[in-house]
């Protein structure tokens, strides 16, 4: 049986970063993650690109336009969902889930979530570079193995 894996090489590829301004006290760890991992695993700091929106809801959007442009390999959407006292997170956080799962399959790219939603701010802390690492530094990790994956795949 022939296995297909992605390397964790990143050597020539091109990423596109989108990240929510809401939370930026948390989103700004998750990119310092994503950049840090996208360096360590051979990328070029010029092959990267990242685009603000405002919040998360926005992400979606900005995602598959850079999907459908042939510049990037791979888009790396990160921000941050804490729940407050209204069902306003609910809401967000199943659209933004769900517009990013749509872009992927829309697109036929490596489209990553590195979107957390948590029940706190400190969840969003430890979720950003503390207790439980990098959620940042994870997608783009994927990301990078999904790039090398599906290039496999002609």
């Amino acid at each position: 049986m022939k296995v297909i894996e992605g390397k964790l090489t990143a050597s020539g590829q091109r990423i596109g970063i989108v990240a929510s301004r809401f939370n930026e006290f948390i989103t700004s760890k998750l990119i310092s993650g994503a950049e840090d991992a996208f360096l360590r695993h051979g990328g070029n700091p010029d092959d990267l690109e990242l685009a603000w929106v405002p919040g998360a809801f926005e992400i979606p959007s900005v995602a598959k336009k850079m999907a459908l442009n042939d510049k990037y390999d791979a888009i790396v959407c990160l921000g941050a969902v804490i729940r407050g006292a209204t069902p306003h997170f609910d809401m967000v956080a199943n659209e933004v889930s769900k517009g990013i799962a749509q872009v992927a399959l829309e697109c036929g790219k490596p489209v990553l979530f590195g979107v957390i939603t948590t029940d706190s701010i400190e969840q969003a802390i430890e979720r950003a570079g503390t207790k439980a690492g990098n959620k940042g530094s994870d997608a783009m990790v994927s990301a990078i193995e999904m790039v090398n994956l599906m290039s496999q795949m002609h």
